[in-house]
């Protein structure tokens, strides 16, 4: 049980902008932070996954600012590495009129890393003849080396950043959320609501990226239609640079939107009380964690479908649903909607979460009348765990080069 109270701790925190580029931002200013003062040049390489989820979006509070090089610049100009994913919030108009002035010179050189983690940042911060080089893996703030002028100071083996326990099990999740004292993650469960509730709300009063939240809820005729439309409002908001934090799951944003806000829409709709919605939330953050410790962090596959998965299974939960039901809508939605690519993050991805909550709400009324997928249809297996094993092994292996060819084409001219 402490095990995944370390998991919800660790994993559902708030983050201030698309966690890419944040985690360029924040490898920067680090980098800069162990150099001590602003350096000539910055000198980046990172994997194709990193470049391809911040090549396109948004940075909040940055007038519209966009992209790699802004993060980077953005981050060692006014980049807090203690605020983590929260980094770039002090941004100011001052600074991004210094970053405009740096884009324009050879301040900052980015190149792709190969044969690297898919989640990889190496940044050198360099003044005259002294260089810090601060290296992140793994997840988005998790610093594994340290170099001044060329003597390593701190130096974690790439192993040991993998190190992981004894891997979960769905009856591990569900036994956590149906039984375990939650105290110690109740306030941080009742933020992730807020935040992103928040966010979805101003998606869908304002204009951001494609407003796929506001056009799904023009024509909505349901409560699924109104859950899909505020979870792709929410990130029609953040992918569309909106400056208010989210609470994240698996390192995303998307993610933690897609997890929880249907949970509330379908919660307030039947005016659950706030203990099953804490109950409910637990779960589908748990779920989506146990679903991408086979897939990983940054990968071809799209995470929101996972995410999405996972929510409705929550959702199941919070309607007070039998395990039975519960967990044949994780499977039934993992089955109908797995294998939808990650592209990157940018205004499409509310699209995407809008299709994969649907369906996995579609994937929760037919667990609920017995109108399941069977073992041996397509990736569906005779246990929810081996289903969830087959999905990782096939995002992860099997869509591997699927992912080079996306990123060799998001890099065309």
């Amino acid at each position: 049980m402490k095990r995944m109270v370390s998991m919800l701790t660790q994993e559902v925190v708030p983050a201030f902008g698309c966690t890419e580029p944040i985690a360029l931002a924040f490898t920067a200013a680090k980098a800069v932070e162990e150099l001590g003062t602003f350096p000539d040049a910055l000198v980046v390489s990172c994997s194709g996954n990193i470049i391809k989820n911040a090549k396109s979006v948004v940075i909040p509070n940055s007038e519209g600012r966009r992209g790699i090089y802004y993060s980077l610049i953005l981050g060692a100009l006014v980049g807090n590495a203690q605020r983590e994913l929260e980094v770039l919030e002090a941004l100011t108009p001052s600074d991004i009129e210094k970053a405009d002035e740096l884009m324009n010179s050879d301040f900052c050189k980015v190149t792709l890393a190969e044969n690297v983690e898919n989640l990889f940042i190496d940044v050198t911060a360099i003044k005259g003849d002294h260089r810090t080089r601060v290296v992140v893996q793994n997840k988005h703030t998790h610093i594994t080396h340290i170099e001044k002028d060329g003597v390593t100071v701190f130096d974690e083996p790439l192993a040991a950043a993998q190190a992981a326990d004894e891997l979960l099990t769905f009856d591990d999740c569900y036994a956590f959320a149906d039984t375990a004292d939650l105290s110690e993650v109740q306030e941080r469960l009742l933020q992730q609501f807020t935040y992103n509730m928040a966010i979805a709300e101003e998606g869908m009063t304002h204009d951001y990226g494609a407003n796929i939240g506001k056009l799904i809820m023009e024509e909505a005729t349901s409560l699924r239609d109104k859950a899909r439309a505020y979870a792709a409002a929410g990130s029609d908001a953040r992918m569309g640079g909106c400056s208010m934090p989210v609470m994240i799951n698996c390192g995303s944003g998307n993610q933690g939107i897609t997890i929880s806000v249907p949970i509330w829409v379908y919660a307030e709709e039947h005016n659950i009380p706030m203990e099953r919605r804490i109950k409910a939330l637990a779960l589908a953050n748990l779920l989506a964690l146990y679903i991408k410790q086979g897939i990983g962090r940054l990968s071809a596959y799209c995470a929101v479908v996972s995410a999405a998965s996972a929510g409705a299974a929550g959702v199941a939960y919070l309607m007070g649903e039998p395990k039975a039901v519960v967990e044949a809508t994780l499977s039934n939605a993992l089955a109908g909607t797995s294998g939808v690519v990650c592209d990157g993050a940018k205004p499409s991805c509310a699209m995407k979460i809008a299709l994969a909550v649907g369906n996995a709400l579609l994937a929760y009324k037919m667990a609920r009348t017995d109108n399941n997928f069977k073992s041996g249809e397509g990736l569906v297996k005779g246990t929810v765990d081996r289903t969830v094993a087959t999905i990782g092994d096939v995002a992860r292996v099997g869509m591997k080069e699927t992912d080079i060819v996306i990123l060799e084409s998001m890099l065309e001219k």
